[in-house]
């Protein structure tokens, strides 16, 4: 899970009055170009007059990167001691301190050292927004929350370093650096994305064609449905827009409450709704603490859709989602298939069943996702 976008107590002097623009680079993987073409455009910009310094760079070894940072002022990193081991972050700090107009920032989903004054590289970002200074950042969609398990069912590697949704969101620009997969491969043959020792484990694993081709549709997609929804708020009047579709994820104590949060929150992406979450708790039951962490993370994650979270407490689960739907005028319900063993369905009418009863002549659509047990 990751931590919230609100910005820290500090001692920095922060202008409310101008908020920093934030250009996104997006790419389907590792290589495409992300980092080459903000250095491209941190260069034209400071050929125009502009004040532009890199916050933080990392070439990972390719020399056509590093060459094209040169020219560019560099902020120098910061050193960290963990575990006895000097590490270099980005020094935010730094960055504020020297206010350029313009600062570049790598890989955005960046986890910082333990015991760094923020956990996530995307919060210094906020920081150095909320001051007033334009950021350049670069990303790989795989980072993208509501995409972690569609990109571990696609790749079978799941990212651990993840950015919320809504920074794409708010940015001002995202920009998709796209390659064909065949461009891609060829890069990587020829030893411009990573060193010789790991060429053909990559090719084996990560950079398989049918990955590539598979992440390249969504991060073309992704910014497609962001253009979508500029538009359509540029000319939509606040009474008329998002007046219709609003989803809304039943979660449980079951692990793949996650998933199905995932899910919504695409759901309602693609269709400009709004999103809810609901949890249905027994009145007779208390949450072990385990339990009620993972009702905590699911509330959590849900704010970091934007959207809103709902804890009932109810003897009849189905009739409780059908009221909450009722009041919200909810037009899509996420549920996780049934746990319910198949002896019971037998005798018994299942869940779903009771459920569409209630939500029959209310026009609500039902989508039912499998999840991983």
């Amino acid at each position: 899970m990751y931590p919230p976008l609100s910005l820290p107590p500090n001692s920095y002097n922060i202008s409310p009055s101008r908020r920093g623009k934030h250009k996104i680079f997006i790419g389907m993987a590792p290589g495409v170009g992300k980092t080459y073409r903000m250095l491209e455009e941190g260069h034209q910009l400071k050929q125009e007059g502009i004040d532009v310094v890199i916050g933080v760079l990392e070439t990972h070894g390719r020399k056509e990167t590093a060459v094209k940072a040169e020219g560019l002022e560099v902020i120098p990193k910061k050193a960290n001691i963990h575990k006895n081991i000097n590490l270099l972050e980005m020094d935010t700090e730094a960055i504020l301190t020297r206010s350029p107009q313009l600062v570049l920032v790598d890989e955005l989903a960046h986890t910082n050292i333990p015991g760094s004054p923020r956990e996530k590289r995307y919060q210094d970002v906020e920081l150095i927004l909320a001051a007033g200074i334009d950021v350049y950042s670069t990303v790989n969609i795989q980072h993208l929350e509501s995409l972690n398990d569609l990109v571990a069912r696609i790749t079978g590697v799941v990212v651990r370093e993840r950015i919320p949704d809504i920074l794409l969101d708010e940015a001002d620009a995202v920009v998709v650096i796209d390659v064909t997969p065949e461009t891609l491969e060829e890069r990587l043959r020829e030893g411009k994305i990573y060193a010789a020792d790991k060429i053909q484990q990559s090719l084996e694993n990560f950079f398989q064609r049918r990955n590539l081709i598979a992440l390249r549709e969504l991060a073309l997609r992704e910014v497609a449905d962001t253009v979508e929804e500029e538009a359509n708020t540029s000319i939509s009047s606040p009474q008329v827009r998002n007046v219709h579709e609003r989803v809304l994820v039943c979660v449980s104590t079951y692990p793949n409450s996650i998933q199905l949060l995932r899910r919504g929150a695409r759901l309602a992406n693609y269709m400009n709704a709004r999103f809810y979450t609901l949890f249905i708790a027994d009145p007779d039951r208390f949450l072990s603490k385990e339990e009620s962490l993972h009702i905590d993370t699911c509330e959590k994650m849900c704010r970091e859709f934007a959207g809103e979270f709902f804890h009932v407490k109810s003897y009849n689960v189905p009739k409780a989602i059908a009221e909450v739907a009722t009041i919200n005028h909810i037009t899509q319900i996420v549920i996780g298939e049934s746990r319910q063993p198949r002896w019971k369905r037998f005798f018994k009418r299942s869940f779903t069943e009771r459920l569409l009863e209630l939500i029959g002549d209310k026009h609500i659509d039902l989508h039912i996702i499998a999840t991983e047990k």
